[in-house]
């Protein structure tokens, strides 16, 4: 157990040694891009659940210094099909092309491509199956957020 706590803690000062910094530490990204990314009006109902994701990531844009342009598209395809060829399990794959762009300048600061899906079991009631696919849509865009963050923290280092 002693050498196990030891090789952390030379770990750790090596990772200080070599220039790491935490990514939400006190001169991280993280730092730079709270509440200066101003977001493109959404149209659709992703598009503002995905907006809203990235708000609570980012902070709402109370100095805008970036703009943030995404096109969203999702894609649903059935999964599992009964014995009476009804679809019992769908997939919904959504991709995300966004934009950062200095807002002073126009210039594009960086720009990716971030993919995922989710999945969600249709059932005999309607209602059910909509409430589920509507829920799968919001964790879909949750989880589209999350990689178009983590791409804008892990490529914008120069912020």
């Amino acid at each position: 157990m002693l050498l196990s706590k030891r090789h952390f803690l030379l770990g750790l000062a090596a990772l200080g040694g070599c220039g790491f910094e935490p990514v939400y530490g006190t001169r991280g990204t993280a730092n730079a891009l709270r509440g200066t990314v101003q977001m493109d009006a959404p149209t659709t109902r992703d598009e503002f659940r995905l907006n809203e994701q990235l708000e609570l990531r980012l902070g709402r844009s109370s100095a805008p210094r970036y703009g943030l342009a995404v096109g969203l598209s999702t894609e649903q395809e059935g999964l599992a099909i009964s014995g009476s060829n009804d679809i019992e399990r769908f997939n919904i794959i959504g991709q995300a092309e966004f934009t950062l762009r200095d807002l002073s300048t126009g210039q594009a600061v960086f720009s990716d491509t971030v993919n995922t899906f989710t999945a969600y079991s249709a059932s005999e009631q309607p209602v059910a199956t909509l409430a589920a696919q509507r829920d799968a849509q919001a964790r879909l865009m949750a989880s589209l957020a999350n990689k178009i963050v983590t791409q804008l923290l892990l490529n914008t280092d120069q912020l």
